[in-house]
């Protein structure tokens, strides 16, 4: 029996669109520059954000986003970064009586702008929030606090094999795999990941099947 599911966020159910144009806009480079440079990290296995440091060597990320915020250029996210599916699946699941928790690596700020969005979920939260990220076991390990169930009665879902499924199922969590953004199609096909997701989706809508099976 399924109780939680518990959703990533970047490219689960926010496309990350609008945040890598914004960092494009701000270092000053064209966005297909650091466009392909995302593709390149993460064809590599390496962590987003080394897209902004190849842009700019020796960038203090921490810093820069305080310096996007004072000058009135932060983070932003509003209805049109939610992949279409995002709101009737996850009302769906919670007619169903299932918990719906989200969790990713993000900013306390942009955990504040999710939640401005009223979406149908019982708890928003962030790396930044809980001052803990993906992939390390910590993270989990509040996902399962949260989530309020055992492991086995608890589905995180996500598009970053490294991220996502692998230390989910460390953790003792079922997996959900979505194939969505550039992570997610990427590996999608993976043996590793084949082998470890107990699910694979293409959209979100899809979760319902997993609750009725």
């Amino acid at each position: 029996m399924i109780a939680t599911i518990v959703l990533d966020v970047g490219e689960t159910i926010t496309r990350d669109d609008r945040h890598w144009n914004s960092w494009a806009d701000w270092l000053d480079i064209p966005r297909h520059t650091l466009s392909a440079l995302v593709g390149a990290v993460v064809a590599q296995g390496r962590d987003n954000a080394d897209a902004v440091r190849l842009a700019r060597p020796g960038i203090d990320l921490s810093a820069e986003y305080r310096a996007r915020e004072a000058a009135g250029r932060g983070e932003m996210l509003d209805e049109a970064d939610l992949y279409d599916d995002v709101r009737p699946a996850l009302s769906e699941l919670r007619r169903l009586g299932i918990r719906v928790v989200i969790a990713g690596n993000q900013t306390s700020r942009a955990g504040e702008l999710l939640r401005a969005l009223g979406l149908p979920a019982d708890l928003i939260v962030t790396s930044g929030d809980w001052g803990v990220a993906k992939p390390q076991p910590e993270f989990f390990e509040r996902v399962l606090e949260v989530a309020q169930a055992a492991p086995e009665e608890t589905v995180y879902v996500g598009d970053h094999p490294a991220n996502d499924i692998f230390p989910a199922k460390t953790a003792g969590l079922r997996a959900a795999h979505i194939r969505r953004g550039p992570w997610g199609h990427l590996w999608a096909d993976e043996p590793e990941l084949v082998a470890a997701a107990d699910w694979r989706i293409d959209s979100l809508t899809q979760l319902t099947s997993i609750i009725a099976s």
